[in-house]
């Protein structure tokens, strides 16, 4: 019997060997895969099973299914509903067209924009535009919380169901891993329709821990929507002393720019539940304002690492500045070498990171590729109040980014994420502002303190950024 099992662990080990082979992103990680699936089975294979794959299966198919209803209905009727607020191709920046080809979104006008800095200043605008709802309230975050905030978001969706508004929240299970069924089923029983993600729904999936829907949107009536990097709970508003005061940053979107990231919510409602939300919608400008918006949702369901390249292609196109804050620093190859490059033009490049960090391998590996670019004029800071979570960049004087990507593997290659692209000079001043204000909180990283720590802390730094891809 021990022989039996021992035979069949090395059977799958060099079945599991020859998968790794044909699929993994990277020669690297193809041949370290398959070498240790081959000699130490019984400690590679449940790994590859849970870390082993870099691409989602199942929700490119699933849409494939459903090509007549979705692709060609729905998808169409956006695009056709959005053409008039889109922007003629000689209007737009160089960049634009690389990324509606990632993303099949156009850069529309007719948007306001806000700039919501804090937790508070983001839940009373997103739980005033709740109550404000009239027809359909589409609720997504990675992480809900049954504390203070998520009960107060549970009432505020419960009395709109109540009150006739169809009501959808979707969650991310490991994000929402301590979300209990009684808040779940409270929803329920107020009528509001109740998701988890499912990612590991599909036998291709069973396994997989590795992807995760990071997405946060809200969109009400298809005109407005808010993304941003706050999820739903007491310590997104500061109340959670381990990590206060806690930096996060979101935006509302009111304008056709809503109707691309109600698009996005749909697409994932779908996959969860295989329901179509048929909605009434009609994309309108909003009234006295038109800034040029482009929603940009990336997930690892195809060939091209959108992700990847959208940052690359921003990085590219600046000319003047990159600011950009993200808790992490966990770049790949390509980011980093346009850093480098985008230094070595004359770019001012300025990368904020949390000082306080929620994962210690991350904030190790970030040391390794800040050292990596200690002979460029990179300045890197360190966020010191609390825990800095927001995911925003400021390309120039005109692009600003406000959403969920972190900047590392994990949301370049393996999380559903999405961005609001601003492109507006007004904007882009208000976000200079902000960020201005961050770097006063912060304080200079040397990248050569790496060299003078002791050996442990150096050996972390190495192997935090060998595990990179699944931080």
């Amino acid at each position: 019997m021990i022989a039996f099992i021992v035979s069949a662990f090395f059977v799958a080990g060099i079945i599991a060997a020859i998968d790794a082979v044909m699929t993994v992103r990277t020669p690297q990680g193809a041949v370290a895969w398959s070498v240790l699936l081959v000699t130490f089975p019984f400690v590679a294979l449940p790994l590859y099973l849970i870390f082993g794959r870099s691409k989602f299966e199942g929700k490119l198919h699933a849409f494939a299914l459903c090509q007549g209803e979705i692709r060609k209905n729905v998808l169409q009727s956006y695009r056709d509903a959005l053409k008039p607020f889109e922007i003629e191709p000689e209007a737009a920046p160089s960049w634009h067209n690389a990324m509606r080809q990632l993303t099949e979104h156009e850069l529309v006008s007719g948007n306001q924009v806000e700039l919501l800095i804090n937790g508070q200043q983001t839940f009373d605008n997103i739980l005033k535009g709740i109550a404000a709802a009239e027809n359909y309230i589409l609720f997504q975050f990675y992480t809900i919380k049954d504390d203070g905030l998520g009960k107060r978001v549970q009432q505020a969706l419960i009395e709109r169901a109540k009150a006739g508004v169809r009501v959808v929240v979707l969650y991310d299970e490991m994000g929402s891993y301590s979300l209990g069924q009684d808040y779940r089923n409270d929803l329920e029983d107020g009528g509001v329709s109740v998701s988890s993600f499912k990612t590991t729904k599909g036998w291709k999936n069973r396994f997989q821990l590795n992807f995760r829907n990071h997405r946060k949107v809200v969109v009400v009536d298809g005109k407005v929507a808010w993304i941003g990097g706050h999820n739903v709970g007491d310590c997104y508003l500061g109340l959670d002393p381990d990590y206060s005061p806690w930096r996060d940053t979101h935006v509302r979107l009111e304008g056709p720019a809503a109707s691309q990231a109600q698009l996005t919510l749909m697409g994932d409602w779908y996959w969860a539940t295989q329901e179509e939300l048929e909605l009434q919608w009609t994309p309108q400008i909003s009234a006295g304002a038109d800034v040029k918006v482009l929603v940009l949702p990336t997930a690892p369901v195809s060939t091209r690492e959108s992700a990847s390249l959208i940052f690359v292609a921003a990085l590219n196109a600046a000319e003047e500045r990159i600011w950009l804050s993200a808790p992490y620093f966990v770049p790949d190859e390509a980011v980093l070498k346009s850093l480098m490059l985008a230094s070595m033009r004359g770019v001012d490049v300025r990368i904020l990171t949390s000082g306080k960090s929620d994962s210690l391998p991350a904030r190790l590996a970030a040391f390794h590729y800040m050292h990596l670019l200690r002979d460029t004029d990179i300045v890197f800071y360190s966020y010191q109040p609390g825990f800095l979570h927001e995911k925003v960049m400021l390309v120039d004087d005109r692009i600003s980014t406000v959403g969920t990507h972190n900047f590392d593997n994990r949301s370049f290659r393996l999380n559903f994420e999405v961005m609001a692209v601003i492109y507006d000079e007004d904007f882009a001043g208000q976000m200079e502002a902000m960020l201005q204000d961050d770097f006063k909180h912060a304080v200079i990283i040397d990248p050569d303190e790496l060299e003078h720590k002791h050996f442990l802390w150096q050996l972390g730094v190495r192997l935090s950024y060998l595990a990179a891809p699944v931080l």
